[in-house]
């Protein structure tokens, strides 16, 4: 930066001008215009500065680096124990996009109200996704009870190992378009849910009727 610039000759940017200018003659530019002279490609020939605000180029520097940290590489696909065919294929059909594009899947099954009562139907059908996706996955957390949901970590095979079974090889993917269908998915679970608990709560009220009325029949006798 400025006086620490060594090298003779440098290629300087500044605006839309893009120079060769002895390192001098490129530091005078940068004081007459109140800026720095910055190193950003030291090793080209010649190196490469630009005429800058340091202390604004540092922060950009510092936004770019945030900016640049590698997301997380991972996706989610739910499941419920009572899933209908054609919905358990939409979403392994999803399932094996997210794999196909380098994303670890996380699997979660989720016990609603008295299906806990059977969770040997949960590990079961976890136990069919991870057979239907051996040609796409290897396993790295074996299903798992946690709470009310059983829980699968998979990641993806290298891709020349991959083989689909819910969708043709090449096909094109959209990601957007599998991720919202993945949370269109889940919405209709969640509702579907609440009509079960209503309907639970239904034959809840429905038997106390039955109860009433049998005594009042037997008060009647």
């Amino acid at each position: 930066m400025n006086d620490k610039i060594r090298c003779p000759e440098i290629r300087v940017i500044y605006g839309e001008h893009n120079v060769v200018l002895p390192t001098w003659k490129a530091l005078n530019k940068a004081k007459d215009l109140g800026l720095d002279l910055v190193e950003i490609a030291p090793n080209a020939k010649p190196p490469v500065c630009r005429i800058v605000d340091y202390g604004k180029f540092k922060y950009e520097q510092s936004k770019q680096k945030k900016s640049d940290k590698p997301k997380k590489r991972e996706k989610e696909v739910k499941f419920r124990v009572n899933i209908d065919p054609h919905d358990y294929a939409i979403k392994m059909m999803h399932a094996e996009d997210f794999l196909a594009h380098g994303f670890k899947v996380r699997i979660q099954l989720q016990f609603k109200g008295r299906q806990m009562a059977h969770k040997e139907l949960g590990f079961d059908l976890m136990e069919k996704v991870k057979i239907d996706l051996s040609g796409m996955a290897h396993i790295d957390l074996e299903p798992k009870l946690n709470n009310r949901n059983i829980l699968m970590m998979v990641s993806p095979l290298p891709a020349e190992k991959q083989r689909r079974k819910f969708r043709k090889d090449g096909e094109i993917v959209d990601l957007t378009e599998a991720d919202a269908a993945m949370e269109a998915y889940d919405d209709e679970d969640d509702d579907d849910d609440d009509h079960d608990d209503d309907h639970d709560d239904e034959d809840g009220d429905s038997s106390d009727d039955t109860d009433t009325g049998d005594s009042g029949e037997d008060d009647a006798k």
